[in-house]
C-alpha cells in the first residue's frame, strides 16, 4: 500500500525473452490485489477508517476527559470498554471480509501457467509471470495477462476466444497473429525470438491497441486483433503462444475494474450529522449548567465555604464553572451511547443472516444460496431508486431458441390458440437421426409440411442450412457440434438440422449438407458478409445441378425493400406475421433468394473482384457491389427467435417499476440486441408513447438529439394531458375522478411555457407524463458524459421510464452510475455477472453480483450475490424494506430512550447546585444501555416487520417510504428527542413533586436522594419497556423474553446491588445499601411510578390511535386487510365449498403493433469478417430446453396489464410456493359482479374482466373463458358511486360491503380513493408514474396469469 508509484508511462517497450532488460522499467508484476489491507497496514488503516465515524472520535474525546479526575464524575471504564468492543467487532468484521478477498486473490494468483524459460516450458504461478515472458495457452484456459499473439496451432496464426469476462458476450471472436511470427510454431524458434514491442501505455480501452513490433530490422503494425486480453478464454484452439505486454494491475481487465470503495449508507451519513448536532446540543446544555454553577457558587455557595470549601485546584467560581462544564459533558454524553453502534452492527449482522438463510432466494438448479457479502448496507436496500443492470447473463440466459416462422404466408409455431391444450414436444428422432435432441418445437404441421415435400418449406430450411458462417465439428458419426459466432445464428442452423436440412461441413469453396437423408455438396461462390450498416448477409452457391442461387437473410426493414415487385401480396402477409412476432418480443429475420444466370454471375463476380482488390475506399466499393446483386429477390418467409430470459425477469421488472424504481440496462452488446431484450423483458413495450434513439457521433449531434427528445416529451405530454381533459369528460374512474384529472395538465401547461428554454428545468422534466424510453449507444454516451452535457443527458434520461445504453465500456458503466449519484442524489444499485460489470458494481451504492456463467469476478466485487435476477425483487421489496424499517424504528426508539434517560440529569442540575451530581446510581448508568434496555431494542431491530413478506411483494408501493426517506430523517429525529425530553420532564418532576411531601408508614419522610433515584430509575425502565412494546409491530417469542425478561432482570440486579452482602464486601463501592427493598415496599412509590407511566404513555397512545384512524398509512391499510382476511377466510371457505371459479384472460385479438417495432434477430452479436476468413480457407482445420415464452397475448405493456387487472377480494390466500411474483388470490362469491366498462376499470371496453372467486388454493385455480357483460354507455355517467362500491368491495375494504349490515368494527371505513392513493400514489402529484392511465385496482392476481 505504501509502495512508491512509478512515474506514468508515455510508451511501453517490451523485449521478448529478456527479463533483465524489461525489469529496468519496473513494470508491474502479474500479481493482482483486490484486498484493502495486509498484516502491516490493517491496524492503522482500519482504525483510520473507523475514526472517520464522528461518533468514534466523539467517544475517544470523552474517554480522554474521563481520565482527568478533577472533572470526571464517572469511571473511565464506562467508556473505554464499549469503545474497545465496538472497534474490535468492526475490525474483526472488516478483517473477515478482507480475508475472503485475499483468499480469492490467492486463488487467481496461484493458477498455473506454462512459461517459456531458457528454451523449455516451465509451470509458473500467474503471479510469477513477468512482462516479456512467452506463455503457452491451451484450449479452455484463461488468458493470464494481456498477450501479443505470436503463433497458434490453427492455420495462419488464428485462434478463437470468448470475451465474456470483458464485455459480457459469450460468442466467439477471432484473433490472428502477425504473419511473420505465425511461423514460430515450436519452442526452439520461440526461444530464439527477440523481437521488441513499442506500444501505448496501460489504459482501459478494451477495443483499441496501438503498437509496433521491431524484429530483424523490420517493423510490423500491431492492432487489437493481435491481442489476447486477460480474462478471455481460449476456445476451439488446441494451443497458442503469446508475449506478455501488460501484467497484473496494468491489464485492461484490471484497469476497468475500478477501486474498492468504502461504502456508507445514507443513514450512516445522517447519523454522523446528527451526532454533531447532538454534540452541539450537549455543549449548549453544558454551558447553561456551567453558567448556573457560576451563579450558584457566587450567590449561594459562598455561604458554605466555611465547612464546604472548594477543592484545592478551584480558587474562584469561574474556574468551578469551567470544571463543571466538562463534568456535565461527561455525564450527559449518554445521549449518544457507544452501545448504539454496537447494536447497529449486531442488527445489520442479523439482517445479513436472514438474507443468507432465505429459502425463497435459493436456486436449486445451481445449488446456490443468496449471500450478503457485506453487513453494512442492508437498510440501503430499502431505499433504491435506480437499478443499473447488465444484459447478457443477468437479464438473459444467452440461449436462443427457434420459436416461430412464416413460410409462404403460413405461420408455424406455438401459441396459435391460447385456450387449446399445450401440444406435445415434437420427437424428430424417427424422422431424422441427425436431429439435435435438445431442440424444442411443438407445431407438428411444420414437420408434416417438410415430410410431404412442400417446395417452399424445403427452400426455407435449405437457406438456413447454407446462409451462415457457422463452423461444424463432427466428433463422431452423427455427433455434430456447431460453433457459431452468435447464438442466434446457431439456433437457425440447428432448426434447419432438425427439420431435415443438416449442415455437415465446409471448405473454403464448398458446403456439405444432408438434405432429407441425402448428402449434397454445394459450391460456395461468395459470401456477402454481415455488418451493422447492411444488417443482412448473403451467400451465392451452385447446386449439384449447376444452378446458381443467392440466399439472403437479414433485418426485414432492409430486406423487404429489395424484393421483386411480384412479392407484394406475400410481403403484406409476412409483414403481419412479423408484427405478431415482434409483439411477442421475438427477434425476427426475413429470408429471400434470387436465381442467377451464368452471365449475371460472371459479370458480378468481376466487379466484386475489382472492388475487393481496391486500394482506396474498399469497404464502400464492396458495399456497392453487394447492393447491386441483392436486388429483385423472392421472399421465402421469416423466422422468430427467442432470446431466453432468465426466469421471472419480466415479472421482476414490472413489480420493481411499480415500486417506483427505474431500471437502466448498460450493456456491451449491439443496439439491436439490447432493444430486443428490452422488449422481451417488457422494459420497452409497443404501448410506449415514444422510444428515442440517440446515435450521434459528434458533440453537436448528440446535443441536438437530446434537445429534440426533451422537446418531443414536453410536446407529447402536453398534448396527451390536454386530450384527456377535453376528451374524457364522461369517463369517470370508481372514485369520482376523471381519467386524466390528476395534475398532469398543469405540468403540461407549464411545459408549454418553457418549451423554448433548452434545457428545461429539472422540475419541468420531472413532471413529464407519458411512457418514454431512451436508447443511446457508446460513442454518443461518451459525448453525453462530458461535463458540459451531462446535465442535459441526466434530465432527458431520468424523464424516461426505461433507459438502455448499448456498446458501453466497463468504465462508461461506472461513469453513468456516478453521474446519477452526483445529480439525482438517489440510492443506486448495480447488478451484473461478469468482470466487465465490476467497475459498475463498485461505483454504485449497492453492488449485486449474479453467480452465472461468466466467472465469479462480479460476485467477488459485489456486496450481495445470488444466482437469478428475479431474486432482486425479494432482496429489495422484502429484505431491503424490512431492514430499512427495522433500522429506522430502532434509531427512533434508541434516541428517545436515551434522551429520556439523560435529560433527567439536566433537570436535576437545577436542584443540586449545578454540582454535576448524577441522579442515578453509577451502576444503573453503566448498565442502562448495556443490560436493561439493549435486548428489547435489538429484538425489535432484528425481527420487527409491519406486513408479511408476501404483502410486501403484492403492494410494491409499500417500498416508497424508503425512497423518500420518510421513516428516519431530521424531522423524525426531532420528534423522537422531543418525546424523550417530555418523558424526562415527567420522570423527574412527578416523583419530585410527590415524594417531597410523602412519608413512609412509620412517618419517616421519603424525600431523600436515594429514594428519589430508585423511584426515577424504576419508572424510567418501566416507561421505556412499555414504549417498546407499543413500537413493536411483530411479536415473537424472543421479543417477549427480551422485553419482559429485561424488566425482570432490572429488578433482580437492582435488588442484588442494593443488598447487604455486596455492601459488606465492597463498602466503598455500593452506597445504596437496602434502598431498593425499602423504597419498593412503599405504596406511594408504586403510585408515583404508575402516574408517571400513564402521563408518558397515554398521549402517545392517543396520538397513534387518531393518526391511524384519521390518516392511515399504506402499511396500516394492508395490516387491516390482513386481519379482515383472517377473520373472513373460514366462513367463506364453508360457504363456497372450496369451489374457486377462475375466470382467466381471454385472447382479445392482437392489438396492431407499430410498424417500426419489428426487431431483427440476425447476428446481433456478430462480428464482421468471418465470411472473409471462410472463403480464404485460413480456418479450415475446424471443418471436421423447453421454450419459456413470456410473450404477452397482446402488444400492450405488461405493467399496464397488471394495473388493468380486476381487483381481488380481501380473502387472499398467500401463495405457498413463496414465489417472488405477486401472490395469487381469490374473491368471495358474495361480491357483486363488476361491469367491464371503462368507467369502472379505466381500461378498454374490449378488455375482459378476470374474476377470481372461491377459496380453493390459488395455485390450483383453473382458467376458463370470462363471460363479460357490456354496460350501456348511458349508465357510465350515472353510476360512478355504484361502480366505486363494487370495486371497493373487491379491493381492500370489506367495510364497504359490511356497512350494509352495520357490522363495521369500530366504525373503521376506508374510502376507495384513500386505498388507491395509498396503494398506487394515485392523485395529482403522482403523475410522474408515467402510466398511460391511473391504475384503478391493486395488483393482486394469479401468478399463473403472469405469462
Amino acid at each position: 500500500m505504501f509502495r512508491k508509484r512509478p512515474p506514468p508511462e508515455e510508451e511501453r517497450r517490451v523485449r521478448a525473452n529478456d527479463r533483465e532488460y524489461n525489469e529496468k522499467f519496473q513494470y508491474a508484476s502479474n500479481c493482482i490485489m483486490t484486498s484493502k489491507y495486509n498484516i502491516v497496514t490493517f491496524l492503522p488503516v482500519n482504525l483510520f477508517e473507523q475514526f472517520q465515524e464522528v461518533a468514534n472520535t466523539y467517544f475517544l474525546f470523552l474517554l480522554i476527559l474521563q481520565l482527568i479526575p478533577q472533572i470526571s464524575s464517572l469511571s473511565w471504564f464506562t467508556t473505554i470498554v464499549p469503545l474497545a468492543l465496538v472497534l474490535t467487532i468492526t475490525a474483526v468484521k472488516d478483517a473477515t471480509d478482507d480475508y475472503f478477498r485475499h483468499k480469492s486473490d490467492n486463488q487467481v494468483n496461484n493458477r498455473q501457467s506454462q512459461v517459456l524459460i531458457r528454451g523449455s516450458l516451465q509451470n509458473e504461478k500467474w503471479m510469477n509471470v513477468r512482462v516479456g515472458d512467452i506463455v503457452k495457452l491451451e484450449n479452455k484456459q484463461f488468458v493470464a495477462a494481456d498477450l501479443l499473439l505470436l503463433s497458434s496451432s490453427e492455420p495462419h496464426g488464428l485462434c478463437y476466444i470468448e470475451t465474456a469476462e470483458l464485455d459480457g458476450e459469450t460468442n466467439m471472436k477471432v484473433r490472428q497473429s502477425v504473419s511473420v511470427t505465425s511461423e514460430l510454431g515450436n519452442q526452439n524458434n520461440l526461444a530464439s525470438f527477440d523481437g521488441e514491442v513499442v506500444c501505448e501505455p496501460p489504459n482501459n480501452k478494451l477495443d483499441r491497441f496501438c503498437g509496433t513490433l521491431y524484429w530483424r530490422d523490420k517493423k510490423y503494425t500491431l492492432t487489437n486483433q493481435n491481442m489476447l486480453l486477460r480474462g478471455c478464454v481460449l476456445r476451439n484452439t488446441e494451443a497458442c503462444y503469446g508475449l506478455v505486454i501488460f501484467a497484473g494491475p496494468d491489464t485492461k481487465l484490471m484497469q476497468n475494474s475500478g477501486r474498492t470503495k468504502f461504502k456508507r449508507t445514507s443513514i450512516d451519513r445522517l447519523m454522523n450529522t446528527l451526532v454533531l448536532w447532538i454534540f452541539g446540543f450537549l455543549v449548549c446544555m453544558g454551558v447553561i449548567l456551567a453558567v448556573g454553577n457560576a451563579v450558584w457558587e457566587r450567590e449561594v455557595g459562598s455561604l458554605f465555604q466555611s465547612y464546604l470549601p472548594w477543592d484545592p485546584p478551584v480558587d474562584n467560581f469561574m474556574f468551578s464553572a469551567f470544571l463543571s462544564f466538562w463534568s456535565y459533558v461527561i455525564i450527559l454524553n449518554t445521549v449518544v451511547p457507544i452501545s448504539l453502534y454496537v447494536s447497529v452492527e449486531v442488527i445489520r449482522l442479523g439482517h445479513s443472516y436472514f438474507i443468507n438463510w432465505d429459502q425463497d432466494m435459493f436456486c436449486s438448479q445451481c445449488n446456490t444460496a443468496a449471500e450478503a457479502r457485506t453487513t453494512t448496507l442492508n437498510e440501503e436496500l430499502g431505499q433504491v431508486e435506480y437499478i443499473f443492470s447488465d444484459k447478457t447473463g443477468t437479464l438473459t440466459q444467452n440461449i436462443m431458441s427457434f420459436n416461430k416462422c412464416s413460410i409462404n404466408g403460413q405461420t408455424y409455431g406455438e401459441g396459435t390458440d391460447p385456450l387449446a391444450p399445450q401440444p406435445k414436444r415434437l420427437d424428430f428422432t424417427p424422422f431424422n437421426p441427425l436431429a439435435d435432441l435438445d431442440f424444442c418445437f411443438y407445431d407438428d404441421t411444420l414437420l408434416e409440411s417438410v415430410k410431404v415435400g412442400d417446395a417452399h418449406t424445403h427452400k426455407f430450411f435449405r437457406l438456413l442450412s447454407l446462409c451462415h458462417t457457422v463452423m461444424s465439428e463432427e466428433k463422431s458419426e452423427g455427433e455434430l457440434v456447431y460453433k457459431a459466432q452468435s447464438p442466434d445464428e446457431g439456433a437457425l442452423v440447428t432448426a434447419a438440422r432438425n427439420f431435415g436440412f443438416v449442415f455437415r461441413s465446409r471448405t473454403p469453396g464448398t458446403i456439405t449438407t444432408t438434405e432429407m437423408g441425402q448428402p449434397v455438396t454445394y459450391t460456395l461462390l461468395a459470401i456477402l458478409d454481415f455488418n451493422n450498416i447492411r444488417k443482412r448477409m448473403s451467400v451465392i452457391v451452385r447446386n449439384p445441378e449447376g444452378r446458381i442461387r443467392l440466399y439472403c437473410k437479414g433485418a426485414d426493414t432492409v430486406l423487404l425493400e429489395r424484393l421483386h415487385p411480384c412479392n407484394q401480396e406475400l410481403t403484406n402477409v409476412t409483414s403481419d406475421h412479423l408484427n405478431e412476432y415482434a409483439a411477442d418480443g421475438l427477434r425476427t429475420l426475413a429470408l429471400a433468394y434470387r436465381d442467377l444466370s451464368e452471365d449475371e454471375w460472371e459479370a458480378w463476380s468481376e466487379s466484386h473482384r475489382y472492388a475487393d482488390k481496391a486500394v482506396s475506399c474498399r469497404e464502400e466499393r464492396l458495399a456497392a457491389a453487394y447492393e447491386q446483386i441483392e436486388q429483385d429477390m423472392m421472399l421465402l418467409g421469416a423466422t422468430a427467435i427467442e432470446d431466453k430470459l432468465q426466469e421471472g425477469v419480466p415479472e421482476t421488472i414490472a413489480v420493481l417499476s411499480l415500486a417506483n424504481i427505474k431500471i437502466w440496462v448498460l450493456t456491451g452488446d449491439k443496439q439491436e440486441t439490447a432493444v430486443n431484450i428490452g422488449y422481451s423483458c417488457k422494459m420497452l413495450t409497443d404501448d410506449m408513447t415514444e422510444v428515442f434513439i440517440i446515435c450521434g457521433h459528434t458533440v453537436q449531434s448528440v446535443r441536438q438529439d437530446l434537445g429534440r427528445a426533451r422537446g418531443r416529451m414536453i410536446e407529447l405530454s402536453r398534448a396527451r394531458d390536454g386530450g384527456k381533459e377535453e376528451g374524457m369528460e364522461g369517463c369517470f374512474m370508481g372514485n369520482g375522478f376523471k381519467e386524466g384529472q390528476e395534475g398532469d395538465g398543469t405540468g403540461g401547461r407549464e411545459g408549454g411555457k418553457q418549451l423554448q428554454c433548452p434545457p428545461p428545468s429539472s422540475n419541468l422534466m420531472d413532471n413529464i407524463s407519458g411512457e418514454f424510453a431512451l436508447v443511446i449507444n457508446g460513442h454518443s454516451l461518451a459525448h453525453a458524459l462530458e461535463a458540459d452535457m451531462e446535465t442535459e443527458f441526466v434530465s432527458t434520461a431520468c424523464a424516461c421510464k426505461a433507459v438502455i445504453c448499448c456498446r458501453v465500456t466497463p468504465l462508461q458503466k461506472a461513469q453513468v452510475v456516478e453521474l446519477i449519484k452526483k445529480h439525482k442524489k438517489a440510492v443506486t444499485l448495480a447488478i451484473g455477472d461478469g468482470a466487465n460489470d465490476v467497475s459498475m458494481i463498485k461505483s454504485a451504492h449497492i453492488g449485486v453480483g449474479i453467480s452465472g456463467q461468466e466467472g465469479i469476478q462480479a460476485v467477488l466485487a459485489s456486496d450481495y450475490s445470488f444466482s437469478q435476477f428475479r431474486f432482486l425483487q425479494r432482496l429489495l421489496l422484502v429484505h431491503g424494506r424490512w431492514s430499512y424499517l427495522r433500522m429506522c424504528r430502532f434509531l427512533c426508539y434508541f434516541f428517545y430512550k436515551n434522551f429520556a434517560f439523560t435529560m433527567v440529569h439536566f433537570w436535576f442540575g437545577f436542584f443540586c447546585g449545578f454540582s454535576a451530581q448524577t441522579v442515578y446510581d453509577q451502576y444503573f448508568i453503566t448498565l442502562y444501555n448495556i443490560v436493561y434496555t439493549s435486548l428489547p431494542v435489538l429484538a425489535m431491530g432484528i425481527f420487527d416487520q409491519d406486513v408479511p413478506d408476501q404483502r410486501s411483494l403484492e403492494y410494491p408501493k409499500l417500498y416508497e417510504p424508503g425512497q423518500l426517506n420518510l421513516l428516519f430523517n431530521k424531522r423524525e429525529f426531532f420528534i423522537c428527542i422531543a418525546q424523550g425530553i417530555y418523558t424526562s420532564v415527567v420522570l423527574f418532576f412527578v416523583p419530585c413533586a410527590v415524594l417531597s411531601d410523602a412519608t413512609q408508614s412509620t412517618g419517616v419522610p421519603l424525600a431523600d436522594y436515594q429514594t428519589f433515584a430508585v423511584t426515577t430509575a424504576t419508572a424510567l425502565v418501566i416507561v421505556v419497556s412499555v414504549q417498546i412494546a407499543l413500537d413493536t409491530g411483530f411479536w415473537t417469542v424472543i421479543n417477549h423474553v427480551f422485553v419482559w425478561g429485561s424488566l425482570g432482570l432490572f429488578f433482580s440486579i437492582m435488588l442484588a446491588l442494593h443488598s447487604q452482602t455486596l455492601f459488606m464486601i465492597f463498602p466503598n463501592q455500593f452506597h445504596f445499601v437496602g434502598r431498593a427493598q425499602n423504597t419498593l415496599l412503599q405504596p406511594v412509590v408504586w403510585l408515583t411510578i404508575a402516574l408517571a407511566t400513564a402521563i408518558c404513555i397515554v398521549p402517545v397512545l392517543a396520538f397513534r390511535f387518531l393518526k391511524v384512524d384519521l390518516k392511515p398509512q399504506l402499511s396500516d391499510t394492508v395490516r387491516y386487510t390482513q386481519l379482515v382476511r383472517q377473520k373472513k377466510r373460514k366462513p367463506v371457505d364453508r360457504s363456497e365449498g372450496g369451489a374457486c371459479r377462475g375466470l382467466g384472460s381471454v385472447s382479445e385479438g392482437r392489438l396492431g403493433a407499430r410498424g417500426g417495432s419489428r426487431r431483427s434477430g440476425y447476428a446481433f452479436a456478430h462480428q464482421e469478417g468471418f465470411g472473409e476468413l471462410i472463403t480464404s480457407g485460413k480456418n479450415m482445420r475446424l471443418s471436421s430446453q423447453a421454450l419459456a415464452n413470456f410473450a404477452s397475448r397482446h402488444s400492450s405493456g405488461w405493467i399496464d396489464t397488471l394495473r388493468r387487472k380486476k381487483p381481488t377480494h380481501a380473502h387472499t390466500t398467500p401463495s405457498a410456493s413463496g414465489e417472488s411474483s405477486p401472490a395469487p388470490s381469490c374473491v368471495s362469491g358474495s361480491v357483486p359482479p363488476l361491469s367491464n366498462s371503462s368507467s369502472v376499470l379505466g381500461g378498454s371496453q374490449d378488455t375482459p374482466i378476470e374474476e377470481e372467486t372461491g377459496a380453493a388454493p390459488a395455485q390450483n385455480t383453473q382458467t376458463v373463458p370470462a363471460l363479460s357483460t357490456q354496460t350501456p354507455p348511458a349508465s357510465e355517467d350515472a353510476a360512478p358511486q355504484g361502480s366505486a362500491q363494487a370495486v371497493d368491495a373487491g379491493v381492500l375494504t370489506p367495510a364497504a360491503v359490511r356497512s350494509r349490515g352495520g357490522d363495521s368494527p369500530g366504525g373503521w371505513t376506508i374510502t376507495l380513493g384513500a386505498v388507491q392513493e395509498a396503494l398506487f400514489g394515485w392523485k395529482a402529484r403522482a403523475t410522474a408514474s408515467n402510466s398511460p392511465r391511473p391504475p384503478s385496482v391493486p395488483m393482486e392476481m394469479e401468478s399463473s396469469q403472469i405469462e
